[in-house]
């Protein structure tokens, strides 16, 4: 899949699979120094993910600040061939100061494997990935 810069910063296309429903966010940062994957808490709304009493709640912190989110498990998080099945999000207000609908972090990066080429603004699994 090929990277976008956007404002100096890397941005791909998702595909969110919840409820028996998918949903396109085409402006998520490619972040290998978020431990977590975050999504807006608004785009989410649109599939019917919202908040519920049971959920668990965190306070995450990053260099833009402290975020409170809450945790769901989602269906599917796909970028392009990319994918993880029942996969944990963090959902949230996205409040950073940059439009975005999200963040990929380190957890779905390590899991598929990802290699994030630089020079060529592509992003892949690595070869022999299972």
């Amino acid at each position: 899949m090929k990277l976008r810069i956007e404002r100096n910063l890397p941005f791909v296309s998702v595909v969110v699979h919840a409820n028996g429903q998918s949903l396109l966010m085409e402006k998520v940062l490619v972040d290998t120094g978020s431990s977590g994957t975050v999504l807006s808490v608004d785009r989410l709304a649109d599939i019917g993910i919202k908040e519920h009493p049971d959920d668990i709640n965190l306070t995450v912190l990053g260099i833009g600040g402290t975020e409170s989110v809450f945790c769901k498990h989602i269906e599917r998080l796909q970028v392009d061939s990319l994918i993880v099945e029942d996969f944990e999000v963090e959902v949230g207000g996205m409040d950073y100061g940059i439009p975005m609908d999200g963040i990929i972090g380190l957890d779905f990066l390590l899991q598929v494997g990802a290699v994030i080429d630089l020079s060529r603004l592509r992003i892949y699994q690595a070869k022999g990935k299972e």
